[in-house]
């Protein structure tokens, strides 16, 4: 069972995106493995707090066209459309939670490739967004 202290410190991980943040700064650094790491991690850590302040949009490590590369690999019959299920686990792979359960085209188990970009990159600046709302 775990102690008062250790809630404590769960709770204040979690409402301050902690973990979420760690794990951004983490893979942004073996991304680019910048020459100075302290210095990088102190430019990106000012960008959040400007894209905090203005309500721009966080630093991300992936782009449409990774997107566009990701829903290529899931749809090789180039049909233009995926299962709900490769969605899910597309999504999921690509670190997103709070997945959106009803995308456009679920009814019909056929995610297109725009419903999928647009909610693939609407899901990673969420998740990038490790800092709270104003």
């Amino acid at each position: 069972m775990a102690s008062q202290r250790e809630n404590d410190a769960a709770e204040y991980l979690d409402k301050h995106k902690i973990i979420d943040l760690m794990d951004n700064l983490s893979s942004m650094l073996l991304f680019y493995r910048p020459d100075n790491p302290k210095e990088f991690l102190i430019e990106q850590l000012e960008l959040l707090k400007m894209c905090q302040q203005s309500g721009v949009k966080g630093p991300n490590l992936f782009s449409i066209s990774n997107m566009d590369a990701v829903f290529g690999i899931m749809d090789p019959a180039n049909q233009k459309y995926i299962t709900f299920a490769q969605y899910k686990h597309a999504l999921t792979m690509l670190g997103i939670k709070n997945i959106n359960e009803c995308p456009e085209g679920v009814n019909e188990d056929r995610i297109s490739h725009e419903t999928f970009r647009t909610e693939a990159m609407e899901g990673l600046e969420r998740t990038s967004a490790t800092y709270a709302q104003l």
